[in-house]
């Protein structure tokens, strides 16, 4: 009977991954495609497990227990793919292996792949499209290890239990070899340059197979009855070993498996060194694994000399190394439990920042977690043991960096009359009154809280919470999606919070653990989404793909991902989200939500508003172009059957040429033959996305680089870069500011001025990035309704693909709730508003985007409308709320970069001795030279966007929160030169 493999149990001992035995035997099945949530940061949100390197040391591929794969350039750091392989329930799909190629086309990537642990496969995928072409099945039990031999022309795996390793041919797939003679779990296999193969086994064994896998040597490990990984040197005349449960490190025969010599480990006296690795030309040796200096930090050890000399101690990561791979230009790559990976160079030197985490982590975060009465505000920390702490308030969207906790803020109870939880901690055995709780194998308790009545507790653990009455009788369980680190109650003992391992916190119903909310708070300190089980959500600017869709595709293709933003207009509702936990049911917040906004109940499912997939076939990523004009190849799939209506090609997020009036139609998982479109490109590098429609809703965009650079004539040749001719931009500038309204009621203090300041700030860019820049200033009574539209109107016109077009909307801005959006629609109150008769008097939003996706050029979109001001509360319950517009207006298919004043429901806010309001003093001061970091006198969209977002912060304490949103088909660009 196959079981748990003994080193995923210790690590979940160790650092927390929930993984449960397998069951009992089932035929392999088809997975669900039922679509399922889950959370996208760009990076893994649990264990990375195994990474790979190409032969040349471009592409790196990274396996994790969060149920992807994912291709990365190395150089740069910069996400390639996502790899998405079916999932399901609990364990299934969580990636313990994965291996690429030498040749960079060929990604293997295995784990936990079914339902029950017993029939695993091996997932093949093309690294360049990302599609799943074969699987490698028939295995019985969970894949922990896969490499490639050197030349790429054999593929081992190793299994957990006693089911020993098998070797697969890569040019037809055809098993060639298999040793099912194992005593335990395997963990490490490597080939060297002749095919031989060397394993590890957890029965304490070394195996070394030829190349036809006969075996030509076994030996008793020398340093440890675990041994975890084995490599080959370069030249295969040794072999180093790392251990799980040892601190040595051994260098053996590649002939034979006798220990030649051990490295110097002095010093480690904590943890092991289990991941080993040797430079690619051999002179040098690495380790890691659990080894942590005094700081905490977990160290890689590199020796010269092969091992036998000096070593040098280099801090790489906060928790587990749990992979080393060499790289062709010296040094190494390695992955962490973090999650994270990172580089060190040939000095041994970490030359740019690891590729971290981007979730919370709650760890030693119990006491505080802190909660309310009716648990609408809750106070987490960012990292562990509490610290960088936040504030969420629910009710007015506001997240609050570093603010203290409100006087009614509770931590969760641990301690009450006549109820004696202990060992709740960290351990296997939770204790009521000294009696045992009982938990699943493996499980660990984590966390506690007492409900305010003493009656019942609620337990947090590996693999699910449970509430228990003081008897000790369990009221109900449910699964969880990480290790729960901390729990808490509401003050009114109605719901029960709990903070996970993949940086979520959901809230549940005590009387039946029905989940009702969840909350993601992404590690930027900035960005978070709110979500129902059902997907209705909020989200703050820019937080809109931080979860999504997981959407299987059968057994024997990849799964489809799809960012809840691409169903905006049907799931996205705060309205709900607000009621949720004072109806406690979903159902029942959905239709009060309904019926105050006068909406029909929705009827079509999220399988049936799926939007339609783009592969694009050519040119590559990466691609060098010798023409300014490229045809683009793709092909289109309809997962929900809907036809294509019309497709979209962006150069750098902007309009460039489209094809409308189509009704196409593909298979949810065979795509159409191959399209085009022709593109015009500029000189240098740019971005291409293809983005495809239907009736719905739009694609999420299938996106590639390329350089273009023209032929030098070689009369220029040696000609120096200043004597090259450059058509440089022109810069088309409206900004619109009202202070004092035709209602005197709607007075505000600084807008005409900030729409004045804005203008100039930008006119002195003239000559600088910009050949000419020309500005159109409409305040106060200049900003009527019509005013307004034909200044869109006319920066519509004058913009060209080559131009940038900046817009500025400061004065008040509502959400009516009787629109026929999600949220209402969106109006702009010019000079001549009135705010009973919004849709004659005001400019809607729909103008404004209307406006923003026409532009051809770069479109930078400035908004500061959430003005307080008594008057409009007044009117039919009108709020103000940009969250949903910034997101729309920032969506691929709109293509704006938004910078907005504040975020959620906060107000804008300004002070005579600013003589502006915050943000836009931070956005002038910012232009003129303030936003330049790096002192190299171009200041960057993404530089400006850091500048304002600190600045207004410091300028009104922390109660003004900036928030800027960007297309991900848009790159960073130079906006201003400091003056």
């Amino acid at each position: 009977m196959p079981h748990l493999p003994k080193h995923l149990a210790l690590i979940a001992l160790l650092f927390c991954l929930p993984i449960a035995a397998p069951s009992a035997h089932a035929q392999e099945r088809e997975p669900s495609r039922a679509p399922v949530l889950r959370i996208e940061t760009g990076m893994h949100t649990a264990a990375i497990h195994r990474i790979g390197v190409d032969r040349a040391g471009k592409f790196l591929v990274t396996a994790s227990a969060d149920k992807t794969a994912r291709v990365w350039d190395v150089q740069t750091g910069r996400l390639l793919r996502v790899l998405r392989v079916p999932i399901g329930d609990g364990n299934e799909g969580k990636l313990f292996a994965a291996a690429i190629s030498p040749d960079g086309n060929t990604i293997a990537a295995g784990g936990w792949t079914s339902v029950d642990g017993l029939h695993e496969c091996v997932y093949l995928f093309d690294r360049e499209s990302g599609r799943l072409v074969r699987r490698l099945t028939g295995l019985p039990n969970v894949v922990p290890h896969l490499a490639f031999s050197p030349d790429g022309t054999l593929l081992a795996a190793t299994l957990g239990g006693k089911n020993g390793v098998r070797v697969w041919r890569t040019s037809d797939w055809v098993e060639v070899g298999r040793d099912t003679d194992y005593g335990d779990d395997s963990y490490g296999a490597d080939f060297d340059r002749a095919g031989r193969l060397v394993t590890s086994c957890w029965d304490g064994s070394l195996r070394l197979y030829d190349r036809e896998m006969r075996l030509l040597a076994k030996q008793e490990a020398p340093g440890g009855k675990q041994p975890y990984a084995v490599r080959f040197s370069p030249d295969g005349r040794k072999v180093a070993v790392g251990y799980s449960d040892s601190t040595r490190v051994d260098v053996l025969s590649g002939e034979t498996l006798a220990l030649l010599y051990s490295a110097d480990t002095s010093g480690i006296n904590n943890g092991n060194m289990s991941s080993v690795a040797w430079s690619t030309d051999g002179t040098m040796l690495y380790a890691g694994g659990q080894y942590r200096d005094k700081s905490g930090s977990l160290l890689i050890r590199r020796w010269s000399d092969a091992g036998r000399g000096h070593f040098v101690d280099t801090p790489a990561a906060s928790n587990t190394i749990m992979d080393i791979a060499p790289l062709p230009t010296g040094g190494i790559v390695y992955g962490t439990f973090d999650p994270s990976w990172g580089i060190l160079d040939s000095q041994h030197r970490q030359t740019q920042p690891p590729q971290a985490g981007q979730i919370a982590d709650y760890r030693d975060n119990q006491i505080a977690f802190l909660t309310d009465a009716p648990a609408s505000a809750i106070r987490f920390g960012y990292e562990q043991f509490g610290k960088s702490p936040a504030v969420f308030q629910l009710s007015d969207r506001t997240l609050t960096p570093d603010a203290p906790a409100a006087s009614d803020m509770r931590p969760p109870l641990t301690e009450a009359p006549g109820l004696s939880v202990t060992d709740w901690k960290n351990t296997y055995t939770p204790r009521l009154n000294n009696t045992p709780l009982k938990l699943k194998q493996y499980e660990i308790s984590r966390s506690l809280a007492i409900a305010p009545d003493g009656e019942r507790f609620l337990l947090g653990a590996d693999y699910r919470i449970r509430l228990f009455n003081r008897s000790g009788q369990e009221l109900w369980n449910v699964p969880v999606p990480g290790a729960t680190w901390a729990v808490n109650i509401s003050g009114d003992g109605r719901l029960a919070l709990a903070a996970y391992g993949d940086g979520t916190i959901r809230w549940y119903r005590m009387t039946d653990g029905k989940e009702l909310l969840a909350f993601f708070p992404h590690k930027d300190r900035k960005r978070w989404i709110l979500w129902t089980p059902s997907g209705y959500y909020d989200a703050s600017p820019g937080a809109e793909d931080l979860i999504g869709w997981h959407v299987n595709n059968g057994r024997d293709a990849a799964a489809d991902f799809f960012p809840v933003g691409q169903f905006r207009n049907v799931y996205y509702r705060p309205d709900v989200v607000s009621k949720i936990l004072r109806t406690g049911d979903e159902q029942l917040a959905l239709k009060e939500a309904n019926e105050e906004a006068g909406r029909k109940q929705q009827q079509a499912s999220i399988a049936q508003l799926l939007p339609p997939v783009v592969e694009i076939v050519s040119p590559q990523d990466g691609a060098q172009l010798t023409t300014n004009e490229i045809t683009v190849h793709f092909r289109l799939r309809t997962p929900s059957g809907e036809p294509v209506t019309e497709v979209r090609a962006l150069v750098d997020g902007r309009p460039a040429t489209a094809e409308r009036g189509l009704s196409l139609q593909a298979n949810g998982t065979t795509p159409t033959d191959a399209r085009e479109l022709r593109v015009a490109v500029p000189d240098g590098e740019s971005q291409v996305s293809i983005i495809a429609a239907n009736r719905f809703t739009t694609s999420v965009p299938a996106t590639v680089r390329v350089r273009a650079s023209k032929p030098v004539a070689p009369s220029v040749i040696g000609t120096s870069g200043n004597d090259q001719f450059e058509i440089r931009p022109k810069l088309y500038v409206l900004a619109v500011g009202v202070s004092n309204y035709a209602d005197p009621k709607l007075k505000l203090g600084f807008p005409a001025k900030d729409a004045q300041d804005f203008a100039d700030a930008w006119t002195r860019q003239k000559g600088t990035l910009y050949r000419d820049v020309t500005v159109k200033v409409l305040t106060d009574d200049k900003a009527t309704k019509d005013e307004v539209l034909d200044g869109l109107d006319w920066i519509r016109r004058e913009t060209t693909s080559k131009d940038v077009a900046v817009i500025l909307i400061a004065g008040h801005g509502v959400n009516d709730p009787t629109g026929d959006t999600p949220t209402g629609d969106y109006y702009f109150l010019p000079f001549n508003a009135d705010p009973e008769r919004l849709l004659r008097t005001c400019v809607s939003f729909r103008e404004i985007k209307r406006t923003v996706a026409a532009i051809k050029g770069k479109m930078l979109l400035f908004i500061d409308t959430c003005h307080a001001g008594d008057a409009l509360g007044t009117h039919r319950g009108l709020l103000n709320d940009l969250n949903g517009v910034v997101n729309e207006l920032a969506s691929a298919e709109n293509g704006a970069i938004v910078f907005a004043a504040s975020t959620g429901r906060q107000d804008s806010l300004e002070k005579i001795e600013w003589h502006n309001g915050a943000f836009t003093k931070a956005v002038v001061e910012g232009l003129l030279g303030r936003a330049d970091y790096v002192g190299r006198g171009r200041i960057t969209v993404n530089m400006l966007d850091l500048y304002i977002s600190e600045r207004v912060k410091e300028l009104t304490a922390g109660n003004q929160t900036p928030t800027t949103a960007k297309p991900k088909t848009v790159p960073d660009f130079p906006v201003a030169l400091k003056r």
